[in-house]
């Protein structure tokens, strides 16, 4: 389907064959700033693109209303004339535009996902059948150009994938539609605090193991994939965390586990000794099972390995976590 500015165009342009318009934009909601970012436009020039960049395009919206669930709204419709509106005044009028009808899309959920305005150059008011024919299609648009499809569509591509969860920018999280939450996904959760270090690190696709109910793995471990959504998608997006079943674990112990990950971050055997309370010889033997477990000559193919197959607890696992009984689980 392309990005989501393309499948903007692409949408835009398939509307124009049954609402016919002289030029048109779409504005995505971005909901952290309760602000519209990245403009998709179609036959508007350079001047008026720039200006409804701007701020004042989100306060106008605000002033008609039309960021709120309702059918679609003309200047015709407003109790004042539209040149009131520095959108109007000082953009969409000197570019010949003259009427139009603006409406606010939500997807599935109640999400506001943007704004599209349809304009022309005519001064006629749009007739009904316009305004009704924009008013039934603007759900679909707005499930087409919904920022979380890319994430959702994403998620697919995980294979058994039970959980998810969306991480923002602002360090709150959202709910992935169409898969459940899960306990170990709280905003504040040592797991959630290492898929963004992991997001932080740029990487496009990362995974690696958590032990659950507690550090000795009792229930054994779910496997974490973190994909990093594309920058088109939208700037209030950092990530989405999936949970699903873990890989073949080549009989790697959660001990082992743990010291792989901080084998991952570049720790040196003494580091690891010091973090785990424990004596340097014994982090040489747990490195010697793992070299052998894994069929790796090297503790820095070991490491690789680990990192790509996402086979290792997280070294921030261990930092995050009191630790009363760890000197004897060894």
């Amino acid at each position: 389907m392309g990005s989501t500015t393309e499948r903007g165009r692409t949408m835009l342009e398939i509307l124009r064959r049954v609402v016919p318009f002289d030029g048109a934009f779409l504005a995505f909601a971005d909901p952290l700033d309760d602000r519209y970012h990245a403009l998709v436009t179609i036959d508007l020039d350079g001047r008026t693109i720039d200006f409804l960049a701007g701020p004042q395009l989100t306060e106008d919206i605000e002033v008609t209303g039309t960021d709120r669930e309702r059918p679609p709204l003309s200047p015709s419709d407003l109790p004042y004339p539209a040149e009131e509106l520095p959108t109007w005044a000082e953009a969409l009028i000197p570019a010949g535009i003259r009427e139009g009808l603006g409406v606010a899309l939500f997807a599935p959920g109640q999400r506001h996902v943007g704004h599209l305005a349809v304009l022309s150059a005519s001064p006629q008011p749009p007739s009904p059948t316009t305004r009704r024919r924009l008013g039934q299609l603007a759900p679909v648009l707005a499930r087409g150009l919904d920022p979380m499809r890319s994430l959702v569509d994403a998620a697919r591509l995980v294979r058994g994938a039970r959980a998810g969860l969306v991480l923002l920018a602002d360090g709150d999280c959202r709910q992935l539609p169409g898969l459940p939450t899960d306990d170990v996904l709280r905003a504040d959760s040592p797991l959630v605090a290492a898929a963004r270090e992991r997001a932080g690190a740029g990487q496009v696709c990362a995974s690696f193991l958590w032990p659950l109910s507690g550090a000795h793995a009792p229930d054994g471990h779910v496997r974490v994939t973190v994909l990093t959504p594309p920058e088109d998608v939208a700037l209030w997006l950092t990530a989405v965390v999936l949970l699903s079943p873990p890989p073949d674990l080549r009989g790697l112990t959660p001990r082992e586990l743990e010291v792989l990950g901080f084998l991952v971050e570049g720790c040196s055997n003494q580091k690891i000794a010091a973090a785990l309370v424990v004596a340097p010889r014994t982090v040489a033997t747990h490195l010697e099972h793992i070299l052998h477990k894994l069929g790796t000559p090297t503790r820095t193919l070991a490491a690789v390995r680990a990192e790509r197959e996402g086979v290792y607890v997280p070294a921030l696992h261990h930092r995050q976590r009191a630790l009363p009984d760890t000197a004897a689980w060894v």
